[in-house]
């Protein structure tokens, strides 16, 4: 976390994701006021504008386990909390897996965590936005209508956004490659969440093919999906708002960022 805004001014990042703790550990090293106050300066002070962390991947909040489902509950709280006193706005977090509970089950058992979870931080302004997901083992969020139906469920609804990946949405079948299901797409994100949505996107080409449901993350141009998918979503009016934040591989040279970054640009 550092380090996060000097890197993304080295690569002239306008947006940057960052992790507010270990993403693979439940529970992080507390926040040290002077690394909090180090962090806003940076921020201040750099041309970076938004500003997203990413949640811990081991939070499930539709775990079936009761003891790991309070300790989801509990992480996603800290990170709210986290998020707060960085100044961090949005916290993307992926739903959780039913594991044989049942979709149905699932959807609402989220909507009732993520009401436990926002009470907990009733005066943090950090909103949480739902990731959809490629649709892989009994993960729950892969169609827009899962994620419209938890928000529908959770009591603070406003503070609910999402986040899309495209990587995710082509794999869960999406087809985000033609002009026609881009623009279906996008409709059905509007008619659904608003225009104020997506309060994120993550632009990631993906290593198979569509409707695959497999979320394997690749270069830009060098995946599925075509060059071009990318320059309809950076140019798209509506979407000028919608931070846009790359999860694609370095490379052996740690300088995939660098090179997508720059191919976005040429677009």
């Amino acid at each position: 976390m550092k380090r996060a805004i000097p890197r993304g001014e080295e690569i002239a990042c306008d947006a940057v994701q960052v992790f507010v703790k270990n993403a693979s550990q439940w529970q992080g090293k507390p926040l040290d006021d002077e690394d909090v106050e180090a962090f806003r300066i940076a921020h201040r002070d750099s041309p970076i504008g938004p500003l997203v962390a990413h949640a811990s991947y081991l939070i499930n909040l539709a775990a079936t386990n009761s003891n790991n489902l309070q300790k989801s509950r509990t992480a996603l709280i800290d990170e709210i909390e986290r998020c707060d006193r960085l100044g961090i706005p949005s916290l993307v977090v992926h739903p959780g897996a039913h594991l044989g509970a049942g979709l149905e089950a699932a959807l609402e058992l989220v909507a009732r965590s993520l009401d436990e979870v926002l009470a907990a931080t009733a005066d943090c302004p950090t909103r949480v936005l739902l990731e959809n997901t490629a649709g892989q083992g009994t993960l729950v969020g892969s169609r827009l209508e899962e994620l419209a139906t938890i928000r529908s469920q959770v009591a603070q609804a406003s503070r609910i956004g999402i986040c899309i990946d495209t990587c995710h949405a082509f794999a869960a079948g999406y087809p985000i490659d033609d002009p026609q299901g881009y623009r279906e797409f996008l409709s059905e994100i509007g008619d659904r969440f608003g225009p104020e949505e997506p309060g994120c996107w993550h632009l990631n080409d993906s290593r198979h093919a569509r409707g695959a449901r497999r979320d394997r993350h690749a270069n830009l141009g060098q995946g599925e999906i075509p060059i071009e998918v990318f320059g309809w979503l950076v140019h798209e009016p509506t979407l000028q708002r919608s931070p846009m934040i790359l999860e694609t591989p370095m490379g052996d040279d740690s300088e995939g960022h660098r090179r997508d970054l720059m191919l976005l640009r040429e677009l």
